[in-house]
């Protein structure tokens, strides 16, 4: 349970988060059960979400699973539509599906260039406007998932750069549009984040994450309580002013610039296969 936040400040609200059966995307909605929440947790592996929901239920809260392809619009539709039906309006969206490998421009194919962009950005955008029409307006709070990859350059990280500058975008633009409609939305923005597939592909040797958190200004990875606990925080009645924005949790990671231990820790990280 979270030390920060101790009343169930999402008690009846109903939450719906892809890449909710691991990681970042599973730790937000162990949060937000915790808190009252109802949540669907969605992705493409039946069997790693059916044990993240159990161990939700087990705990006391409730959870439900819908397998899909964020790639996949009618996937998505279909899952948003049969959460709608089981528990009612939804609250909260969060949309932290993605994919990612080290690899420089010249070694990086097509398909895997396209295959990041289809996971996170038009994944992002399948779940946001696939959600639209079964949204509680007003009310809504939309969290996409982006990196400092957005707004740093970084080697080795084209598609990604690429796919969170266009999310964060994305968001803002949904903002705009949706704020009418009394619907929030905002980005949050990861640092390197300890227990993640993450980490684990883009340090895969100790020596890799020593270099990562040397270089950190903080000096430590971040953890998945603390994302947890700024998507409860942008959900909660808390953050009902606030949208269109884009809030790191970084540990100040995002400050680093070219030629820093961080950038030599990626060029060693994408000595891997291309793909």
């Amino acid at each position: 349970m979270s030390k920060v936040f101790k009343d169930r400040i999402l008690e009846g609200k109903v939450a719906f988060l892809t890449g909710g059966g691991s990681g970042i995307g599973l730790r937000m909605a162990e949060r937000f059960a915790q808190h009252g929440a109802k949540v669907m947790l969605a992705g493409r592996r039946a069997e790693v979400l059916e044990a993240a929901a159990k161990g939700i239920t087990d705990a006391g809260g409730i959870a439900g699973t819908a397998v899909l392809d964020v790639r996949e619009y009618a996937d998505v539709d279909a899952a948003l539509k049969r959460t709608s039906e089981e528990f009612g309006l939804i609250d909260i969206v969060v949309a932290a599906a993605a994919g990612n490998f080290p690899a420089p421009v010249m070694g990086m194919s097509a398909n895997g260039f396209k295959a990041v962009i289809d996971i996170d950005l038009i994944g992002t955008f399948n779940t946001m406007r696939a959600a639209f029409p079964f949204l509680r307006k007003p009310g809504a709070s939309l969290i996409a998932i982006s990196a400092a990859h957005a707004t740093t350059p970084i080697p080795f990280q084209s598609h990604v750069c690429a796919a969170k500058a266009a999310i964060e975008m994305l968001m803002k633009c949904m903002a705009l549009e949706w704020g009418q409609n009394g619907v929030r939305a905002n980005c949050i923005v990861p640092g390197p984040t300890a227990g993640t597939e993450g980490m684990k592909r883009l340090a895969p040797a100790p020596e890799l994450e020593d270099q990562i958190i040397a270089a950190a200004p903080l000096g430590r990875l971040g953890t998945k309580d603390e994302l947890a606990d700024l998507a409860l925080f942008l959900s909660s009645p808390a953050a009902n002013y606030i949208t269109g924005g884009s809030f790191p949790c970084d540990g100040g990671t995002s400050l680093i610039k070219s030629g820093s231990r961080m950038e030599e820790a990626w060029k060693l990280a994408s000595r891997q296969k291309p793909r």
